[in-house]
C-alpha cells in the first residue's frame, strides 16, 4: 500500500489499523505493507503504480483516465461532515464503474474534507483578490479557482512544498492541515484562510485484478477493513487536526482567519457555476446530476 503521507500524519495511524483489520478479517492470510511519503512513486503516479504492480493499493489523484472522478473528487460545495463516512461511501459506490474501467476498485475513502485550506507567507486582505500571487494547486479546479481570483497555479506534490515555499517558487498553498502540518509547513506558510469551501475525497484504490484474484471472504475482509478504519479514524482524525491548527499558527508565529458565511457562499455558487460544464462533459449529465444530488443531500 502506498501513500503520500509520512509517519507523523494521523492518517499513517489509520494505515495501520486497516493493516491490523485485513490481517484479522482474512485469518492471516493477507498482509499490509504499507509504504508512506511517496516512497513508491510520486503524487500523479496513483494508477500507474497500481497497473504496473509497483503498488496493490494506492491513492488516487486527477488523473486525466478517470475524468469523473478528476473534476468531483474536489468539489466546490460547503459540506455538512456529520456523516461523512456514509457521503463518501456513497461518492466511492459512485465512481466504481469508472474505476473498474481502467483496472481499479476502490478500497478506502480518505477523511479529506475535513482540513482542505489555505496558506500564506504574511495576512492576505482577501481569498478572492490574489493579486498575482503564486499558490500550489493539487488539481483543475483548485487551479480553476486560483485563477478567477487572480492568482497563478503553481503544481507542487506534497513532499516538495517546504522547499518551494521555503525558495519563493509559491506565495501560497492550497493543502490539508494534516499534510501541512505533518511537513512542518508553519515554518514558511503560517497565515490561515479557514474557507471550507470543498468536498475533497482522495480516494485509495487496488489493482482490481489482483482484487478478484482473492477468494470472495478475502474480498470482504479487505473491504470491511477499509469501512471500519475510516470510522476508527475519523474522530482521531479530527481532534488531531484541531490541535494542530493551533500548534501550527502558534509555532509560525502567524494567524488564522476564517470567512463568514455569506462570504463562503458567494464564492462556492460562482466556482460552481463555472465547474458545472466541466463536471457534465467528463461525467455526463446523468452521473452528473447523481453526483451534485449526493453533495446537495449533504449540504450545510
Amino acid at each position: 500500500m502506498s501513500t503520500y503521507v509520512n509517519e507523523t500524519d494521523i492518517r499513517y495511524q489509520g494505515f495501520l489499523k486497516f493493516a491490523e483489520l485485513v490481517a484479522e478479517k482474512s485469518e492471516g492470510r493477507l498482509t499490509v505493507e504499507i509504504f508512506p511519503s511517496s516512497t513508491l512513486h510520486g503524487w500523479s503516479d496513483g494508477v500507474d503504480a497500481i497497473q504496473g504492480g509497483v503498488a496493490d493499493i494506492s491513492w488516487i489523484s486527477a488523473d486525466t483516465r478517470l475524468p469523473c472522478y478528476r473534476v468531483t473528487s474536489l468539489y466546490p460545495a460547503a459540506i455538512d461532515l456529520t456523516d461523512q463516512i456514509g457521503l463518501d461511501s456513497a461518492y466511492a459506490e459512485l465512481i466504481a464503474p469508472e474505476a473498474a474501467n481502467v483496472g481499479l476498485i476502490p478500497v478506502i475513502n480518505s477523511n479529506y474534507s475535513y482540513d482542505q485550506e489555505w496558506w500564506f507567507q504574511g495576512p492576505i486582505d482577501s481569498l478572492s483578490n490574489l493579486d498575482g500571487k503564486l499558490v500550489r494547486s493539487i488539481g483543475p479546479l483548485v487551479s480553476m479557482m486560483i485563477e478567477t481570483w487572480g492568482g497563478q497555479p503553481v503544481f507542487i506534490a506534497p513532499g516538495e512544498v517546504f522547499q518551494s515555499a521555503e525558495r519563493g517558487v509559491v506565495n501560497g498553498i492550497n493543502m490539508g492541515v494534516a499534510t501541512y502540518s505533518s511537513w512542518q509547513l508553519w515554518n514558511v506558510m503560517p497565515y490561515m484562510v479557514n474557507a471550507n469551501l470543498f468536498y475533497g475525497n482522495i480516494q485509495y484504490m487496488m489493482n482490481l485484478d489482483r482484487f478478484n484474484s482473492l477468494s470472495e471472504a478475502d474480498q470482504a475482509a479487505l473491504l470491511e477493513a477499509g469501512k471500519e478504519s475510516e470510522i476508527w479514524l475519523q474522530p482521531r482524525y479530527e481532534d488531531w487536526i484541531d490541535g494542530q491548527v493551533g500548534n501550527a499558527v502558534m509555532k509560525g508565529g502567524g494567524a488564522a482567519v476564517s470567512i463568514s458565511a455569506e462570504k463562503r457562499n458567494t464564492m462556492i455558487a460562482d466556482i460552481a457555476e463555472k465547474w458545472t460544464p466541466e463536471v457534465d462533459g467528463a461525467c455526463g449529465p446523468e452521473m452528473a446530476g447523481q453526483i451534485r444530488d449526493l453533495f446537495a443531500a449533504h449540504q450545510k
